[in-house]
């Protein structure tokens, strides 16, 4: 390799170590602007409502025991000791049947946008009460009940739409603000008239609920057998937690989706028994009672932020093949491009990735693209025909260009191919390097230039 040539590739080397510095700087604008977006979506939803899970319902029986205890006393003579102990028996349904219907909206706050959801709900179905509450006939002298409850965990109370009430074996009963559990946190409660009885009795229930919420929208499948069916119309959802639906439909104008669990799947009642009531739900013995839920996201499918991120990663490759074709031009035209040059036509390709940022927050991340992409393949056609003295070679290298913007378009769209369309991508392009530059002679390359 001639002296020239290995100086050339040093300077241009260092244009691409200097050009990494703006591309360093735009990545962490675009985190910058994340993070505000983020911050902006957590103040809609303190001002409105959370994301939203629903647990339950919960049949609660307060229950007082009286225990008697041998002790000996001061002159170790043994005595019977009474004390009583207060606690809450706590009953899963047989049955649970949640259908929901999910209108989305937009709320927005400047430029920033966050995804709320209004549901209109309604829960039903049927407590299988055992008799004495399931205790023991031989323990039932023991114990006093109190006056059964049916609780329902609602994760943001704020987002209650309207006057709940309950409907239980045909008695309708106002709900009050409070679950008593902590477990559970936040919900409503209803007292509801079960007797203490020999024999198993059914318990009958409904509620109509609307509730307002933001991103997300769960249910935790306390039921023996329980039914889930979402529809919206929100046209891409992501279905999460730790139950995928047994059928889905996505279209264009929205989806319904259906979840069928069985005791036998969730395991909730050994969870529920290992998880006190008054713990906190975030405590080791509660977790596998209160993280059992699934549901549905509106994630929004065209995250300007996340899109210029996964674009600003593919900048240093996409200075490098701009480069590539420069120099290549250099070698197989006998052109002559100075490093300064060089890093001009650099500084127009970061310019794009910033003007692929401020565009998508006001216009969209597709129309930002092509916009951007449009006015760097403009302005640095304009320059490489001047540099190069020929309209032919501008405008094919300016064709190139636009490839490359296309190309890279494609591998943005496609998330789960990103890596192979990629590697297939430079692995052409190397090949073509190759086969174009394969009668080169290196030795003489950086030779003065011919007129």
């Amino acid at each position: 390799m001639s002296r020239a040539l290995f100086f050339r590739c040093g300077a241009l080397f260092l244009v691409i170590v200097l050009l990494m510095l703006p591309l360093m700087r735009i990545g962490g604008l675009i985190r910058e602007r994340q993070a505000a977006r983020d911050a902006v979506v957590e103040d809609i939803a303190r001002s409105a409502a959370g994301p939203q899970t629903l647990t339950g319902p919960l049949l609660v029986v307060p229950y007082t025991r009286t225990i008697q205890e041998t002790q000996l006393d001061a002159a170790r003579v043994p005595v019977t000791v009474t004390r009583e102990v207060v606690g809450e028996l706590r009953l899963l349904p047989a049955l649970v049947d949640l259908g929901a219907k999910l209108a989305t909206d937009e709320r927005r706050r400047g430029i920033y946008r966050a995804r709320v959801f209004d549901a209109t709900a309604r829960l039903t179905g049927r407590f299988d009460v055992p008799a004495h509450y399931g205790i023991e006939a031989a323990d039932l002298p023991d114990y006093t009940f109190g006056q059964p409850r049916l609780v329902i965990g609602i994760s943001d109370i704020r987002g209650i739409g309207n006057a709940l009430s309950l409907q239980a074996n045909g008695a309708r009963i106002a709900f009050v603000p409070g679950t008593g559990l902590r477990m559970l946190g936040a919900g409503v409660q209803a007292p509801v008239q079960v007797a203490d009885s020999d024999a198993q009795q059914p318990l009958q229930f409904q509620v109509d609920l609307s509730l307002l919420g933001t991103s997300d929208f769960q249910f935790t499948p306390v039921g023996r057998e329980t039914h889930v069916m979402l529809s919206s119309d929100w046209p891409h959802p992501s279905f999460v937690g730790q139950f995928l639906p047994r059928e889905r439909e996505i279209t264009s104008a929205g989806f319904t989706a259906d979840w069928r669990t069985s005791f036998f799947a969730t395991n909730l009642e050994e969870a529920l028994i290992r998880c006190p009531a008054q713990a906190d739900p975030a405590a080791p013995d509660c977790a596998d009672f209160t993280g059992r839920h699934f549901g549905v996201s509106f994630v929004d499918p065209v995250d300007q932020y996340l899109k210029s991120d996964r674009a600003v990663k593919y900048g240093f490759l996409f200075i490098l093949l701009t480069f590539a074709g420069f120099f290549l031009l250099e070698v197989l035209r006998r052109f002559s491009v100075h490093p300064v040059q060089y890093g001009l036509v650099g500084l127009a390709l970061a310019m794009f990735f910033l003007l692929l940022l401020s565009f998508s927050e006001h216009i969209g991340f597709a129309a930002a693209y092509a916009a951007s992409a449009l006015a760097c393949v403009g302005l640095i056609t304009y320059y490489v025909t001047h540099v190069l003295g020929s309209r032919a070679h501008g405008a094919g290298f300016g064709g190139a260009l636009a490839a490359l913007y296309g190309l890279l378009y494609a591998i943005l769209g496609s998330e789960d191919y990103a890596l192979l369309t990629g590697s297939v991508l430079v692995f052409g392009l190397l090949a073509l390097v190759m086969v174009l530059t394969r009668r080169v002679n290196w030795s003489g390359v950086g030779a003065a230039p011919q007129a």
